[in-house]
């Protein structure tokens, strides 16, 4: 897979990957900065060229191993600047419902944690880390939609609230949701990861014999 992993890397899709990445610590600075109206517009195209790059690898035939590889990694990275930022912000908050449920946003730091140590941990048993099923793309659009809203209208944080206010309950409901549909996206990893290691240790006894 080494190999491979640099064949036909110069296409569209790993560039808009790799630009995804590069605006993670944009919208860190600005989310920091108070610029909210600038960091949800960042969000947004963050989200909006995460679901274009794949239907263009697939459209123009530009998939490549390493578009299989910074994809998620910018997802992950994503997914982990937004969780944190939230936290340290409501963790500050004078509102006493909103203090105490800020852990909640550490549900999807510690989710995209370990599915990079799992997939450190396949890459070291000689496996290829298992693509995304339908409920981790369903978590990450679901994920990206709910924290825009959040940034926007969000209490305290949003940066359109003068518009309209979102009340407590909403964001915790919204955020509940989100967290709740990241651990079903985890735990739907384990079937697929156990059989490529299964797979994986008997193609090495097979050899052996």
């Amino acid at each position: 897979m080494d190999n491979k992993l640099f064949d036909n890397w110069k296409t569209i899709p790993n560039l808009i990957s790799l630009i995804r990445i590069f605006m993670i610590p944009v919208f860190a600075v600005l989310f920091y900065g108070g610029h909210l109206g600038w960091a949800v517009l960042i969000l947004f195209l963050s989200g909006l060229s995460d679901s274009l790059d794949g239907k263009i690898a697939r459209r123009f035939n530009q998939t490549s191993e390493l578009g299989k590889l910074i994809d998620p990694v910018a997802d992950k990275l994503t997914q982990i600047t937004i969780a944190v930022m939230l936290y340290l912000f409501f963790r500050k908050s004078d509102v006493p419902e909103l203090k105490m449920f800020s852990w909640v946003f550490l549900v999807f730091l510690f989710k995209e944690l370990m599915m990079i140590l799992l997939g450190f941990v396949m890459i070291f048993l000689g496996c290829k880390p298992i693509a995304a099923e339908i409920y981790g793309k369903v978590a990450t659009v679901v994920f990206y939609v709910f924290m825009v809203i959040i940034i926007c209208f969000g209490p305290e944080v949003g940066a359109l609230r003068q518009l309209w206010t979102m009340p407590t309950l909403v964001l915790q409901i919204l955020v509940g949701i989100s967290a709740l549909l990241t651990i079903v996206a985890f735990f739907s990893y384990a079937p697929g990861s156990i059989r490529a290691v299964k797979t994986r240790k008997d193609t090495n006894t097979t050899e052996v014999e």
